[in-house]
């Protein structure tokens, strides 16, 4: 039974993988899975690619049967999404649209409905009564749910309206990142909430520019190797993480599922800054050695990247995630709830927070060094990857290839060293005990060629991980402060500058050109250390390799 789709509104295509529709057109759906507010179909132009799922009415082509053998009608709705949802005035951001960012969304939604280890089947994930949540029904960030009422004459009024006054209008497509991640919201004034002085984030002028307050309590944490934990009697496995952070000495235990959790409320709140990517889930083999191994790996690197941010290290979300006590359900529900429902500063709210220094930026130079580093940003992803593909078969070469060559002239030696005991001349005896202890060290140091990947060549690798998910947020973030230099610039053409529009303006790029600042000082600090720590571990490896060849070597000092 073909599943198909009639639009009700236009949308025009802005990222890779997706694919414009006209009012009314019909699409071919390639299924009914509805990710992060968008489906993949087919137009009627043959382009196959993502739109929002609130732009369109589902339907199905071969009707239900009545019960006297008449189908309904021609056709029947499956799925019916009667307005477009205006979004411009909620906080609650989402993930880039992006068609790879939503194949990964799926199939992290396939691995968890086979079962894996971030499955909420605890007391710790309950769900709010409409009474718990204060009588309010809850935003939702997926674009779906939720539309707003008004009448279509309502809407041409105020088109109408939009045309005769010089306002800055909003985008029409509700789906951009600026749009959904409330920056449109912000610096069109339309954001409200109360903040408290411990709420307040500075961004001071530094020595190289401007750069977030510094943490002036900076701590750090530890990540030990997780424990096998089982409930259900026996019926559930898990793995537990014990947390040390260095500011209370107190270990905390949380499951992956606890860092997936506060890994989307970061990115709700915070909309321009770069929260790091999480190790990537697993539904098989999550109990191996190897994997575990290297998902205890990347946690270390996520958490010394939330640590030593300026804003993220502080926030009520991330202490909580830190402080509170593994046994104490009832503390941890209640700073949930504060998290997902009470938090009013996410979204749009976040840069209300945001205490620019006095002096305003030039909005153009703001743009010319955005445009710098989206180029930056550019050529180093496609840096990392040439780097990650050649370390990865370095590391290849050397587990196969260079410890199968060394074991076979370990073996040609000591084959040489039998060979020569057949001759049973006494004195040729320690010749042949040398020749065959070469031999050994031989296939002694193709077991050190095979074993030194994990040396220097993965932590490498686990650096690259955690800056190519720091990438891949940066082009959301940049957009967003495009977003905000459009509007300024169109509040300047239509004579509308003193609406405060500049200045809001002004916070985004003070925020955005700090999350640049300290991603350049991290960046700074990390490949530094960790080039330092690959070559130490060359020096390491070659004069172990060295070592074993002069032993050999004094071996026939008695030969």
């Amino acid at each position: 039974m073909a599943l198909r789709a009639r639009a009700l509104y236009d949308f025009i295509s802005e990222n890779p993988g997706e694919i414009s529709v006209t009012e009314n057109e019909l699409l071919t759906l390639c299924n009914e899975e509805v990710v992060d507010g968008w489906l993949e179909g087919t137009n009627s132009r043959g382009e196959t690619g993502l739109f929002p799922a609130s732009y369109v009415e589902i339907i199905k082509t071969d009707p239900p049967v009545h019960g006297n053998g008449t189908s309904a009608s021609p056709e029947y709705y499956y799925q019916t999404s009667p307005q477009r949802r205006d979004t411009s005035n909620e906080s609650t951001p989402t993930h880039s649209a992006t068609y790879l960012g939503l194949l990964q969304q799926q199939r992290h939604s396939l691995q968890t409905s086979q079962g894996s280890d971030e499955d909420w089947d605890d007391d710790w994930d309950d769900n709010l009564t409409a009474e718990e949540q204060g009588g309010k029904p809850e935003k939702s960030g997926n674009p779906q749910a939720g539309y707003s009422s008004g009448s279509t004459a309502a809407r041409r009024s105020s088109s109408q309206l939009s045309k005769s006054t010089p306002t800055v209008g909003k985008n029409i497509n509700r789906f951009t990142t600026f749009v959904r991640s409330g920056g449109e919201a912000f610096v069109l004034g339309e954001a409200s909430g109360l903040v408290r002085d411990g709420d307040k984030i500075f961004v001071d002028m530094g020595q190289y520019g401007l750069e977030w307050q510094e943490n002036p309590y900076p701590f750090t944490c530890t990540v030990d190797d997780p424990t096998k934990q089982t409930k259900f009697k026996g019926m559930k496995s898990y793995m537990s993480y014990g947390l040390t952070p260095s500011h209370t000495q107190i270990q905390v235990n949380r499951r992956y599922k606890h860092f997936d959790w506060l890994y989307a409320r970061l990115v709700e709140k915070f909309p321009v800054i770069s929260v790091p990517h999480l190790p990537e889930k697993q539904a098989t083999g999550r109990f191996e050695e190897d994997f575990i191994s290297k998902r205890r790996k990347g946690l270390i690197w996520w958490m010394n990247h939330m640590t030593s941010h300026p804003v993220l290290s502080k926030c009520d979300v991330f202490q909580h995630f830190l402080t509170c006590s593994s046994n104490d359900e009832k503390a941890w529900k209640q700073g949930k709830r504060k998290a997902e429902k009470k938090d009013n500063l996410v979204g749009a709210n976040f840069f209300l927070t945001i205490c620019p220094p006095a002096l305003p930026l030039d909005l153009q130079e703001v743009e010319s060094k955005v445009d710098a580093f989206k180029t930056f940003t550019k050529k180093m992803d496609e840096n990392l990857l040439q780097v990650n593909v050649t370390i990865n078969e370095f590391a290849r070469k050397q587990i196969t290839g260079f410890k199968k060559e060394y074991q076979r002239v370990g073996l040609a030696f000591r084959l040489m060293s039998q060979a020569f005991e057949c001759d049973q001349q006494e004195y040729s005896t320690p010749l042949n005990k040398a020749m065959a202890y070469t031999g050994e060290i031989y296939e002694t140091i193709g077991d050190y060629y095979a074993e030194q990947p994990r040396q220097d060549l993965e932590p490498i690798s686990d650096l690259l991980a955690i800056y190519q998910g720091h990438l891949a947020n940066f082009p959301d973030i940049i957009h967003v402060e495009k977003g905000a230099l459009t509007k300024a610039k169109e509040s300047q053409k239509d004579g509308t500058a003193g609406g405060g529009i500049h200045e809001r303006c002004n916070i985004i790029s003070c925020a955005t050109l700090a999350e640049i600042q300290h991603f350049h000082h991290i960046r700074v600090r990390d490949f530094k250390a960790q080039m330092q720590h690959f070559l130490q571990q060359q020096i390491s490896f070659f004069q172990k390799i060295t070592g074993k060849l002069e032993e050999a070597r004094d071996m026939y000092d008695q030969a």
